[in-house]
């Protein structure tokens, strides 16, 4: 029995700290080359936050309007949006706008909303749209999130 309670505590322990899925690009034309993309914890705990860390370089300050576009595929349909201002975000991350080009790396936190499907594989892309239009960067992974103590 002893050996079945350690068993089940350390499996529930690799979960906790299992690594962010590896990202991928989704953008054409990105104002922005990836060089990492992470998202802690992993994985995700709904209705907590999760902060991203982005690191790379930019064509283009991030300013005006940007936005943040977060949405969920299971099966290919539609099953997790979120939508925010990315200068909000930023700025509450210490990271205000207009962000300059010469920033390499930043970690801004925003919260899974409850109605985010728990222990399934989502197709997640994070999109972020500058004020002028342009996308800044476009990350696709599949994910999972759960709900968490």
């Amino acid at each position: 029995m002893k050996f079945i309670a350690a068993f089940i505590a350390l499996v529930a322990a690799s979960v906790v700290n299992a690594q962010s899925p590896a990202f991928t690009n989704c953008a054409a034309a990105p104002q922005m080359t990836v060089t990492g993309f992470t998202l802690t914890p992993y994985p995700l705990c709904i209705n907590k936050n999760v902060c991203a860390t982005v690191t790379g370089t930019t064509t283009t300050p991030i300013a005006g309007d940007a936005t943040l576009a977060v949405t969920g595929r299971y099966l290919g349909r539609l099953v997790y949006t979120d939508n925010q201002n990315l200068c909000t975000v930023l700025g509450a991350s210490g990271h205000p706008c207009p962000v300059p080009t010469t920033v390499t790396q930043v970690t801004a936190c925003i919260l899974v909303k409850p109605n985010a499907p728990p222990n399934i594989g989502v197709a997640l892309t994070i999109t972020a749209t500058n004020g002028d239009g342009g996308i800044i960067f476009c990350q696709t992974a599949t994910v999972t999130a759960v709900t968490c103590p």
